[in-house]
């Protein structure tokens, strides 16, 4: 009896370190998605940024129109981790008010570039909510009794939403 209620007792406590260890190392591997998916925002918004600090400079806007959104762009790209959603929502409004202006299509000649700026408004698009989904899925995990328990995500913060206002240009949804 007490040679079988040992290895009872030991394939518990077998089991039970097995699934432990499979939940840590699956919060470990939500945490490395998330700054991979954190990394690829970063990069989309930069792009996002380049693009359109290079209409910006290309002459293809009026100079005020230039001035007003070299500078969103600006702001956008050097705005502390505090202040960057707020940065990024003002460059998406900037952005939508000089595309979806009348003449803008038809003053400018230039599809390479407004190409580009479609693709970097939508890889923003879809970074973001990759990104918002990624923290979700942690957050969900980090919230398990399991994981609060032993502290299975260690010292890490709980990862926050980042949320930006992102709709992309009347002139480029419609295409």
């Amino acid at each position: 009896m007490t040679t079988t209620l040992i290895l009872v007792v030991g394939a518990i406590v077998l089991l039970t370190a097995v699934y432990i260890s499979w939940r840590a190392g699956r919060l470990d591997r939500l945490h490395i998605r998330l700054e991979t998916a954190q990394a690829a925002l970063d990069a989309a918004l930069l792009r996002r940024s380049a693009v359109c600090l290079e209409l910006a400079g290309s002459r293809l806007l009026d100079p005020a129109t230039s001035l007003v959104l070299a500078a969103a762009a600006h702001e956008a790209r050097t705005a502390g981790p505090d202040e960057r959603e707020h940065a990024e929502s003002d460059l998406s409004r900037t952005l939508r008010a000089v595309v979806d202006q009348e003449r803008f299509l038809e003053k400018v000649h230039a599809p390479e570039l407004l190409e580009e700026l479609d693709s970097a408004v939508a890889k923003v698009v879809y970074s973001r909510r990759f990104y918002n989904t990624a923290v979700g899925v942690t957050r969900i995990a980090q919230r398990r009794w399991l994981a609060r328990t032993l502290r299975l995500a260690g010292h890490t913060d709980f990862p926050q939403f980042f949320e930006i206002d992102d709709a992309p240009p009347v002139a480029f949804a419609t295409e």
